[in-house]
């Protein structure tokens, strides 16, 4: 059976592969860390990684996106979206207050002395820590199913975490509150990268990544590479700079194309970028699915 490394389970990379993932025979093989992730995939031990690697409300995850380009080779195989819903988790019983029906969802806010999660769930939910629990410590760990776990540990101490209900059930804590992230549109989008090549029915569209590293000495050099694309009308979904960590001052542009390289267009479009000097490195060329509730 084919395999794929993901962060721990009950993690929201966990919620994002189970639902990626229905109907694929794909055992999940849970990593602690997404450094442990990557190299599961690279040393050959599993076939891909479920890496995610942009967020509606954070954008890129940038040392996802530094661990794809500078520290391993796998091609991008697919890509998906999946909802972001962070959720207050604790133990109600240990934070009802003397009149439980009229606290907020049956706890009491001033019993809570620590907030547990992962940075980006935690700065994903800053207005509601800073509305509704601005007195309590922010704690943050290497994923939200580790601050959980954390919690449950360390019962009679006022500690509640962010994360998923997946993993309040895992460890037998309560959702004091649904959905507190500061943004109704939370989505985060998935990479699938590996050498196996996958494909399912259902893809929305498909979508090719690349990597382009202007030459230093030719002035102008980005405003070519996007005409390349302007003229032949191909539109491109993202263009972000990111520094090539070789020298002060230089950078690589990462850029997901909305067409797949199977096509005429495209291979004539890189082919003229890499003419006037420009380095081009092909991530990947994939099908791409849309989140269906």
């Amino acid at each position: 059976m084919p395999t794929a490394a993901v962060l721990p389970r009950g993690t929201f990379s966990d919620e994002a592969a189970h639902y990626f993932f229905q109907g694929v025979p794909v055992e999940l093989k849970y990593q602690k860390m997404i450094a442990d992730v990557f190299k599961s995939t690279d040393r050959g031990d599993t076939d891909w990684s479920v890496v995610p690697i942009e967020n509606t409300i954070d954008g890129s995850v940038s040392l996802h996106m530094d661990w794809l380009v500078h520290e391993v080779d796998l091609p991008i195989r697919a890509e998906w979206v999946f909802p972001a819903v962070q959720n207050l988790v604790g133990r109600r019983s240990e934070l009802a207050g003397p009149d439980s029906a009229s606290d907020a969802g049956g706890w009491d806010p001033q019993k809570i002395t620590k907030v547990l999660s992962h940075p980006v769930a935690m700065a994903q939910c800053y207005e509601f820590l800073r509305a509704r629990l601005p007195h309590a410590e922010l704690e943050t760990l290497g994923s939200t199913a580790e601050a959980i776990r954390s919690v449950h540990e360390n019962p009679g101490r006022g500690w509640v975490a962010i994360g998923t209900r997946t993993a309040a059930m895992n460890f037998g804590l309560d959702v004091l509150e649904e959905s507190v992230t500061d943004h109704d549109n939370n989505y985060t989008r998935f990479l699938l990268v590996g050498s196996k090549p996958f494909d399912k029915p259902g893809a929305a569209t498909h979508k090719t990544s690349i990597l382009i590293t202007p030459p230093e000495d030719y002035p102008g050099a980005l405003h070519q590479v996007l005409s390349a694309f302007s003229w032949r009308r191909i539109n491109l979904s993202k263009i972000e700079s990111r520094p090539t960590k070789k020298k002060l001052g230089t950078y690589y542009f990462f850029i997901d194309i909305e067409m797949s390289l199977d096509t005429v267009l495209l291979p004539a479009a890189i082919a003229e970028i890499e003419a006037i000097g420009c380095q081009v490195r092909i991530l990947g060329s994939y099908p791409s699915y849309p989140y269906v509730g």
